[in-house]
């Protein structure tokens, strides 16, 4: 039995990871931003051990991770946003563009951060960044500009803590979860949120320090940075 950490797991992909874990057996602790994800998130995986945090507030986090003593052997950062209305490279709010990279990008970073003393102390551990592929500098389009430019901004802290952590043995990758039906996925998405969460959760259980630093999907497919 493994002990898994979701950071962001009221709803979508990580409420169905802390599900499918906890369903199979493993030690899940799971955090949501709000009371009501909270609730959600004990409604779907009773087993799970909660925790409530959020990634822009460093003292919550903090906190948090204060709460967790035993080693955690793999973290999925998958709290996320997509941002405001006004996104594009004309017209851009840049206040909701603000906040989005600081939960996008410095979120994930501040949860990595807090949760590194008992991830360290794992004999496997392995960080999971929830990335995009939008984030992929290689892929065209102007829609949606400060959600790429965050998630492109967590690919490059993803490559700086492979870099970082690797003489220590932690395993650092980004992953694209595909295009899931969920609220942030919308309704026409082409891929089952049950089916990305096995996908994510088979590729993060086969990961060696060989597979630190890469750009996956969850399939296990590598994607251009």
């Amino acid at each position: 039995m493994s002990h898994w950490l979701i950071a962001g797991a009221s709803r979508g992909i990580g409420l169905e990871a802390a599900r499918q874990l906890s369903a199979r057996g493993e030690r899940v602790t799971a955090s949501a931003r709000s009371a009501a994800g909270v609730a959600a998130l004990k409604a779907a995986a009773p087993e799970a051990t909660t925790l409530q945090f959020d990634v822009r507030n460093e003292a919550e986090i903090e906190a948090a991770a204060a709460q967790v003593s035993d080693p955690v052997d793999a973290l999925i950062v998958n709290a996320g946003a997509y941002g405001p209305q006004r996104q594009s490279s004309t017209d851009m709010d840049f206040e909701g563009a603000l906040d989005l990279l600081s939960v996008n990008t410095l979120g994930p970073l501040r949860v990595v951060q807090a949760f590194l003393p008992v991830i360290k102390r794992s004999a496997r551990p392995r960080i999971v960044m929830m990335s995009s592929i939008l984030g992929s500098m290689s892929l065209e389009g102007t829609f949606n500009v400060a959600y790429r430019v965050s998630k492109a901004g967590l690919n490059k802290i993803a490559q700086c803590l492979a870099a970082d952590l690797k003489s220590e043995g932690v395993i650092v990758v980004a992953m694209h979860p595909g295009w899931v039906r969920t609220d942030m996925g919308g309704a026409d998405a082409t891929l089952d949120v049950r089916d990305s969460v096995a996908g994510i959760i088979r590729v993060a259980e086969s990961l060696t320090l060989a597979d630190t630093r890469r750009y996956l999907d969850y399939r296990g497919q590598d994607i251009p940075w």
